[in-house]
């Protein structure tokens, strides 16, 4: 097979990447894909201010069940999150999601706060249980009704709303029926998009179908440390398939609607290193399995063919069985037109040559996330070349939690996190990528998933004794980057 270097090999090589240290291994169709080793490509800000384009989005970004609390209020069914919460030793701190920043109640002053830091958009999650409470049938019209406040409220004070149908809080009554392992899913979640294009048709929202479906197939349904808590590598691989189904089918009736604004999907993305010449094949399968298993299909309709198998870095599914889930037009379905594409950012991995993930940066009190600013430079190149035709981009998720679970409100580490995240987003739209906007993870401290309320990831500190919020250093230095629309180098 020919080595035909792409344009992404080219550009790194250029960029000073040794050629000892580039991955250069044949992908499922026939190219060679590159990737740096973790090593600094020597770049260095700009003294002067950079700037971002005129109209440059800037937000925050919250979840439903990590901020809203009040999860039996007016009607709210259960999620597969409340059952996770409440099942001994699944949580680190034993605490679930009521009241978490108790969001549903205080939303108002919440906005105000956003008002204050002069950000332009919100970016927040419905809570399907609020919608229909079983995951089907009737609409439980108090929760559309909070989600009209809710817009209403933004729209008011001239913020943009930023929609996610899908933040993980599946109702637990479809997860009794199988959940996003059986097909089902996928068409209730159509339904209930539509009911939420309906409800908020003139509302010129930017919205986003399933956050990170990786996660949820392989953390919720390999690995079983979210919820669900299914520990089973063919229902992974299944989840996969059925939340892109429904991403589809989303976009379907978002076209069908007639519903104001625009739609894409937000995807948590993982730049791969080898950490040798030998572990090349490993991480290209690692990177089939953590990028390209939901970058192509939603953005050329295809799955690899790279990604599932017994190899090295590989998803170790029956390749076989997930082939037969793909029934004759669902890729059509998949790789509808976007509007924008969702890009979730919190770092890298290394691979070895058996296919472990090894850590080759410095991780932060998370001990999954390898902070290397440089890599979404990389990410954002590689989505440039890789993917042409793909629509505008958007950071959605990109943010590190306090060093501590006791909270703080003098957090340099976050700030220059973000300093240095925005840095390496300037140059990229400098080097041609079309990034319209970026949301910061997250507005407020909150119910961090299994870990509870032990790790804080919030611009604004909540005291979760008495619910109030004192916005962080990183906040306040994240409204003068806002307010200028560009980043300093210092």
């Amino acid at each position: 097979m020919p080595a035909q270097l792409n344009r992404r090999t080219v550009l790194q090589l250029g960029a000073g990447v040794s050629v000892a240290g580039v991955l250069a291994a044949c992908t499922s169709d026939g190219t060679v894909t590159a990737t740096p080793t973790p090593t600094a490509h020597g770049w260095q800000p700009p003294a002067d201010p950079m700037q971002f384009p005129a109209g440059f989005v800037w937000g925050a970004a919250t979840s439903a069940f990590q901020v809203e609390g009040s999860t039996t209020a007016d009607g709210r069914g259960p999620s597969i999150w409340d059952t996770f919460a409440a099942t001994p030793g699944r949580i680190h701190d034993g605490s679930t999601g009521d009241p978490a920043a108790d969001h549903y109640r205080l939303w108002e002053s919440d906005l105000d706060l956003i008002a204050d830091l002069g950000l332009a958009a919100y970016r927040f999650s419905v809570a399907w249980p609020r919608i229909q409470p079983t995951g089907s049938g009737d609409v439980n019209q108090a929760g559309v009704d909070f989600y009209r406040r809710l817009v209403d409220g933004l729209l008011a004070r001239g913020i943009h709303p930023a929609i996610t149908l899908y933040h993980w809080d599946l109702p637990q009554p479809l997860q009794d029926a199988g959940g996003w392992a059986v097909r089902e899913t996928a068409d209730r979640f159509g339904e209930y998009a539509a009911i939420m294009f309906e409800a908020l048709r003139d509302v010129d929202a930017t919205w986003l179908t399933i956050n990170e479906p990786k996660t949820t197939a392989y953390v919720g349904y390999r690995w079983g440390a979210h919820a669900p808590g299914i520990s089973d590598v063919d229902q992974a691989a299944a989840a996969i398939h059925h939340q892109l189904l429904g991403h589809g089918r989303a976009v379907e009736a978002f076209r069908a609607s007639g519903a104001a604004g625009e739609i894409g999907i937000a995807l948590n993305l993982l730049p791969v290193y080898p950490t040798s010449r030998e572990a090349d094949p490993a991480a290209v399968h690692t990177d089939a399995v953590e990028n390209r298993m939901f970058l192509d299909p939603v953005l050329l309709g295809r799955y690899p063919s790279d990604a599932i198998g017994s190899e090295p870095g590989q998803l170790p599914a029956d390749a076989d069985a997930f082939q037969e889930l793909v029934l004759d037009g669902d890729l059509e379905v998949i790789s509808a037109p976007l509007d924008v594409l969702a890009v979730q950012y919190y770092g890298v991995t290394g691979v070895d040559e058996l296919g472990n993930q090894v850590e080759v940066y410095p991780t932060s009190t998370a001990v999954w996330q390898q902070v290397h600013p440089e890599g979404l430079y990389d990410l954002l190149m590689d989505l440039l070349i890789d993917y042409p035709g793909a629509p505008p981009l958007v950071i959605t998720e990109n943010g590190i939690p306090d060093p501590t679970s006791e909270g703080t409100t003098d957090d340099p580490e976050r700030l220059e996190f973000l300093r240095a995240h925005l840095q390496q987003a300037a140059r990229a739209i400098d080097d041609g990528v079309r990034l319209v906007g970026y949301y910061a993870w997250s507005l407020l401290d909150n119910f961090e998933w299994a870990e509870g309320m032990s790790q804080r990831w919030g611009l604004v500190h909540v005291d979760f004794e008495t619910q109030e919020r004192t916005p962080k250093a990183s906040a306040e230095w994240y409204s003068s980057v806002v307010r200028a629309n560009a980043v300093t180098r210092s």
